[in-house]
């Protein structure tokens, strides 16, 4: 991959863009390098949208890594409703990320990868996906939108492996999604594993590790809050695009 080199005569023709960052609990801030999605990895939600909760080959995506919202703690962030659509869903999610990496790790390799976790949502344009599952075509234009991943403070997992705790989102205070980190169909230390045996890992990549059931539409005005035991919370408005 060509990098550039400050000593050479070539120089950038554009501004570069800034690299995207979630600032961290105490202080400084996560570069993000790329955003790893797994779908369908809570069993309530995989049948709620058609699918067989078995524990099949995961399934996956990706958005770019400028998808990422950050919502500092105390804060409020706004969500701007993304254009092309009608009926965008949201998604809780454990995020995990990553301070170190490698190919084809064991589980047991993995769990010494995470550097910390936050919560996150990811924004899902419903009706274009359903669009491009009934043409068979990717899902990128659903998934991989400007601001379409919301996220928290990164907390420092300190070596702590989470297997266990409350996820939940309430949107204008009622509960829309609970569940239970524990009913993940592949933890998080076999998620990275996973994505290990496709992706050379590195430092800065963040995993979302999927939603619990009771996804649903959100729209202009809309209060979202969400929660992961042992990590944080995540607040939210949607507010009109542009």
């Amino acid at each position: 991959m060509m990098s550039a080199d400050v000593s050479s005569p070539e120089r950038y023709l554009i501004e570069p863009a800034p690299r995207p960052v979630v600032p961290v609990a105490g202080g400084g801030l996560f570069p993000v390098r790329r955003i790893f999605c797994i779908a369908r990895n809570y069993a309530a939600h995989a049948r709620e949208m058609g699918a067989d909760p078995t524990r099949e080959k995961p399934f996956f995506f990706t958005k770019p890594a400028d998808a990422v919202l950050p919502v500092r703690a105390g804060a409020t962030g706004e969500f701007p409703y993304p254009l092309a659509s009608q009926d965008v869903h949201h998604e809780i999610e454990l995020v995990v990320a990553l301070g170190s990496g490698g190919v084809n790790l064991t589980p047991e390799a993995a769990s010494a990868c995470i550097w910390g976790y936050a919560v996150g949502l990811d924004m899902t344009r419903r009706d274009l996906q359903a669009e491009a599952k009934a043409k068979g075509r990717p899902w990128d234009i659903a998934k991989a939108f400007d601001a379409s991943a919301p996220i928290s403070q990164i907390v420092p997992a300190a070596g702590r492996v989470l297997r266990s705790g409350e996820i939940r989102l309430d949107v204008n205070g009622a509960v829309r999604q609970r569940g239970d980190l524990a009913d993940m169909i592949w933890s998080v230390p076999e998620v990275i594993a996973f994505f290990s045996r496709y992706y050379h890992l590195q430092a800065g990549d963040l995993i979302f590790t999927g939603t619990p059931e009771g996804v649903g539409p959100v729209v202009v005005g809309d209060h979202l809050r969400g929660e992961v035991a042992g990590v944080g919370e995540l607040d939210l408005r949607v507010v009109a695009g542009a």
